[in-house]
């Protein structure tokens, strides 16, 4: 009965949250928030991978932003430089930078705690550097403009409420993918390798291939979103891609739950409201208020206040069960 209950308000609350997602691009919704909302979108995509890498594999990556601007660059100097497709620099920008981060993996994952932590956030920097040097390819510091819209025959996305749900269609298909994945058996050898990966080793689980396999997955959806990112913005830059970025995205993370897919949006959301809307008069001390909200959630709800909200709400549903189920 209890089983069957949840069931529903599982399938309640989805259908919930798609019929909101929907509606919010209309103006007489919640238009004005439209470009917020692709933002979040983008980022969620970034953040489904770090969860999958970091929560459920339980290996530290400080230097997602170097995917996320593989992919933005890579689709903006294929499609506008060597006016490629846009749909197929997308993909070649996934697969190329899915296949750097296949080579770099076996190496990055020889080391372990905070070697491997040092070793991602160096990388970020190196890629960020990398960005701003090369400028004959990406322009440099100035970035790149003139990127060129996607579309699908004569249909154009070239207002930000289409752009809003070509976001949104990408955003739940990786969460969607991921969410099957966590429940598969690759998921579960995830979870053991994060419980302890001697003695998932020791029940034949390698665990260095499924590492790298989650690294490279994370990697594609970073590159996903940068693709998305150049071709709703026309335009890359580096200040996208520094270490603030991949700051961001472990606190987007952490505050959706390290173990949580679907906590991926609602990490990805109260964050970038925090930057976009909340501490634009900060300036450089956002950084510094990332870091106590990191703290904060790590030390009072380490497993997320995504999870923590979602405990809470079960909670209230089974009391109300219990009510209408006593006689």
């Amino acid at each position: 009965m209890l089983a069957m209950v949840k069931s529903h308000w599982t399938l309640l609350a989805t259908a919930a949250l798609l019929l909101f997602l929907i509606l919010i691009p209309f103006d007489w919704f919640l238009g004005q928030y439209t470009t917020l909302m692709i933002f979040i979108g983008i980022s969620a995509i970034v953040t489904v991978g770090l969860c999958l890498l970091m929560g459920y594999t339980g290996q530290v990556s400080l230097g997602q932003a170097a995917f996320y601007g593989l992919g933005a660059y890579f689709s903006a100097v294929l499609s506008k430089t060597y006016s490629v497709n846009p749909w197929l620099a997308m993909l070649i920008a996934a697969a190329a930078t899915g296949f750097f981060a296949y080579v770099i993996g076996f190496p990055i994952f020889r080391l372990r705690g905070n070697y491997l932590a040092m070793a991602t956030l160096g990388l970020g920097l190196i890629m960020w550097i990398l960005f701003r040097q090369l400028s004959q390819i990406t322009g440099g510091p100035d970035g790149m403009s003139g990127i060129p819209y996607l579309s699908i025959g004569g249909f154009v996305f070239d207002t930000s409420f289409k752009r809003y749900f070509l976001v949104w269609f990408f955003c739940l298909a990786t969460l969607f993918m991921s969410q099957n994945i966590v429940r598969s058996r690759s998921g579960r050898a995830l979870r053991a390798i994060h419980g302890s990966e001697a003695a998932a080793e020791s029940i034949g689980i390698n665990a260095t291939h499924f590492k790298v396999k989650i690294f490279v997955l994370s990697a594609v959806y970073a590159s996903l979103a940068g693709s998305l990112l150049a071709h709703h913005l026309r335009f890359v830059s580096p200040q996208s891609f520094d270490f603030l970025a991949s700051v961001r995205f472990v606190v987007m993370a952490v505050i959706g739950g390290l173990a949580s897919v679907w906590g991926a949006i609602f990490g990805a959301g109260t964050t970038r409201i925090l930057s976009d809307e909340l501490l634009l008069g900060f300036g450089e001390w956002d950084v510094v208020i990332y870091g106590a909200i990191l703290v904060v959630v790590m030390i009072f709800m380490p497993e997320g206040l995504f999870v923590k909200l979602k405990e809470l709400l079960d909670r209230w549903r089974q009391r109300y069960t219990q009510r209408e189920t006593e006689p």
